[in-house]
């Protein structure tokens, strides 16, 4: 997830880490917070792959800055992560916010929609936090009003998400 956000940010514009860090966490931070001994290893991982490329700037104030460009290869990899998604990339909410956030990158409908295919397929699958044995509970079997309260929450939430993705898949059709 966090090298795909990289690759996702740097693709809208060039960035210098401390900037790069606030726009992920700004997308993720709330659930998953971005420290810079996990971010500036992975910058160096995809450096090292060629796929960013460092510039530095005179600083204003301070020190020269390294500004952060996505080549080529970086383009071609953040469009192909993009298009073969990890199946955890679709199931996993926060990692699915990432994936949406930059799928406008995909220049294809059809490769679009398939992402989105993906997610959809999971959604209509019948799933739970609470299971008796192996039937998935529905917010009406529980008497418990806090777990009765995640599962109408997570059910208004996963409603608005499927009519969201048959509108919009309708639309790249």
């Amino acid at each position: 997830m966090l090298e795909l956000a990289i690759l996702g940010f740097l693709y809208d514009a060039p960035l210098h880490g401390y900037e790069l860090r606030k726009r992920i966490t700004a997308l993720t931070g709330h659930v998953r917070p971005v420290a810079e001994s996990t971010l500036y290893p992975a910058i160096k991982r995809l450096e090292k792959a060629g796929l960013l490329a460092r510039q530095t700037q005179p600083g204003s104030v301070a020190a020269p800055r390294h500004v952060l460009n996505l080549t080529a290869e970086g383009r071609s990899e953040l469009r192909r992560r993009l298009t073969e998604p990890q199946q955890a990339d679709i199931t996993d909410e926060n990692r699915w916010f990432t994936v949406l956030a930059f799928l406008r990158h995909v220049d294809d409908k059809a490769a679009q929609a398939g992402v989105l295919e993906r997610r959809l397929a999971f959604l209509e699958e019948p799933a739970s936090f609470f299971y008796d044995g192996e039937r998935p509970l529905g917010a009406e079997d529980l008497d418990d009003p806090f777990r009765r309260g995640i599962l109408t929450i997570a059910r208004a939430t996963s409603r608005a998400e499927l009519a969201w993705l048959r509108t919009t898949l309708d639309s790249l059709r």
